[in-house]
């Protein structure tokens, strides 16, 4: 899909204040490690991540993410009244209803008529919620809109670690199954996405937004009922790594003749990527015949943060002056499902 008129007009980032190191979440599993005869250090040589963030266990999805949401209206200079459309794209939610975004509505005080909703896609879902947004914009229903995610995977961290402690069953084999659920992270991010004739300056002129599907791959990462994000809660989540990996890559190759076709066949300056781990880096640049030294990894900090890790990757790398005025700039998002949502701007 290509659009004429939208542009994204700033992307933020919210970090947790607490760190847990690979080395410290492998002396929690100290039982299960003894049991299974894993050595300390494993999760990090094979990951590449040294830490992850997490939040005060009191926090909620609607309150990060209204946090990273506001950070992005400063930074863009705008007030509640400019927002039209408010949705809340991240794998983890307050409640099952009503939809968190409401409650991230309240906290901004955002005007009545601006519309407020929920999108979930896995790790896909705030580049799906900037793709609503910008078909919005182009339809003329909304002039601007804010996207937002607020994901909290401690719980899902905790839950897995006593689960593996705890349940004398499990097996080498059954470990793999749970080792993706050990490199999530904490994290929130926000983006607005408006009309570029009433952008502010600076903005990033949104070129192209291209889809592919491989939903028959949609058993391979797979997490529990939906209950909510807040108190005791604890999901488990379930997911053959390695085919995810290679399938999803297998994915964003089939999608990605069509996305440079869409943008005349030029290469771009830079790329961001949601940020799983060193393997899926590694793989994912050899395959799509890109130059690692385009990325601008954050998962060695961050560990893989869900719908928020590509959007706090471009916040991040802005600040860290890796994305300038003037270059094109390749979103590439890969969730489970299997959903490719590649984005292309002119940053």
């Amino acid at each position: 899909m290509l659009y004429q008129n939208v542009s994204v007009e700033t992307f933020a980032s919210q970090l947790p204040p607490h760190q847990l190191t690979s080395l410290k979440v492998e002396e929690m599993l100290a039982p299960a490690y003894s049991r299974l005869n894993f050595s300390p250090g494993r999760l990090e040589l094979f990951t590449g991540i040294k830490e992850r963030r997490y939040w005060d266990l009191t926090a909620v999805p609607s309150a990060v993410a209204a946090e990273a949401g506001a950070k992005a209206m400063q930074q863009a200079g705008l007030l509640p009244e400019d927002i039209d459309a408010v949705i809340h794209c991240s794998v983890c939610r307050d409640f099952l209803e009503p939809a968190t975004a409401s409650v991230v509505h309240q906290i901004l005080k955002l005007p009545a008529h601006c519309v407020n909703f929920d999108i979930s896609n896995a790790c896909l879902g705030l580049i799906s919620g900037m793709s609503v947004l910008a078909d919005m914009v182009s339809s003329g229903r909304i002039r601007r809109g804010l996207v937002v995610s607020g994901e909290i995977g401690y719980p899902l961290l905790r839950r897995t670690i006593a689960h593996l402690n705890n349940d004398p069953t499990i097996k080498r084999q059954d470990f793999k199954l749970h080792f993706a659920s050990l490199t999530i992270g904490s994290c929130a991010a926000a983006a607005i996405v408006s009309r570029s004739d009433i952008a502010k300056p600076g903005s990033h002129r949104l070129v192209s937004i291209t889809d592919h599907a491989d939903t028959s791959q949609n058993h391979l990462c797979r997490g529990s009922a939906d209950s909510g994000m807040g108190g005791d809660s604890g999901p488990l989540m379930l997911t053959d790594s390695e085919t995810l990996l290679h399938r999803g890559i297998a994915a964003a190759s089939a999608a990605w003749p069509r996305f440079l076709a869409e943008n005349g066949g030029r290469s771009f300056d830079r790329v961001v990527t949601h940020q799983v781990g060193t393997a899926h880096t590694a793989l994912l640049f050899k395959t799509l015949g890109l130059d690692p030294s385009l990325d601008h990894p954050t998962f060695p900090f961050l560990g893989n943060c869900g719908s928020a890790s590509l959007p706090a990757t471009a916040a991040l790398a802005t600040q860290a002056g890796h994305l300038k005025s003037g270059q094109r700039v390749a979103l590439l998002g890969i969730g489970s499902g299997i959903n490719v949502g590649l984005a292309a701007l002119e940053w």
